[in-house]
């Protein structure tokens, strides 16, 4: 077994001033910390069954696209406002330290299909939040958000109190 904090850094300071931002670069050129992250993830994510992963630009692409591939079940990306080619629902969100929104393609989820959000590291869980709230607008049921590393300092599962939330790892 792998000790994938030792892949993770702190950046102090980034993006802002008091911000300790966990630096995923280390894990992500590790062949074997990567993979064995994925692999773990993959598991949580298959406990749920889903029909979908969704996951937002950028770093929550990194771990999604390889667990959907893994789990033989689609990918859908969320991203910020202008860059997706077709229709969009969309959802303003607050971050740590900012205002954003989000958007996904209207015909990206069917009624009643089973979604699982994945990022990399859950801080506040506003931006699970949100791309919670846009598998709803179109229908899908949310049955579940894995993460590589959870900020529980922050409290971020208050927020997400009405979902099934787990994390390779905990700070």
């Amino acid at each position: 077994m792998l000790d994938l904090k030792s892949y993770i850094r702190d950046i102090q300071n980034f993006p802002k001033d008091g911000v300790a931002f966990k630096d995923i670069t280390p894990l992500l050129k590790s062949p074997e910390a990567f993979a064995f992250a994925i692999e773990e993830m993959s598991k949580i994510v298959a406990e749920w069954s889903p029909n979908k992963i969704v996951a937002a630009e950028a770093r929550g692409f990194i771990f999604a696209a390889p667990i959907a591939y893994n789990l033989k079940v689609g990918f859908v990306p969320i991203r910020k406002p202008g860059k997706l080619p077709y229709f969009t629902v969309n959802e303003e969100y607050y971050l740590e330290y900012a205002k954003a929104k989000i958007e996904m393609h209207v015909d990206a989820i069917d009624p009643n299909e089973k979604v699982v959000i994945i990022d990399d590291i859950l801080a506040t869980g506003g931006t699970s939040l949100a791309m919670a709230h846009l598998v709803e607008k179109l229908g899908g049921i949310v049955c579940g958000m894995a993460f590589l590393g959870e900020l529980s300092f922050l409290e971020p599962r208050k927020n997400l109190r009405n979902y099934d939330v787990k994390s390779l790892l905990t700070y």
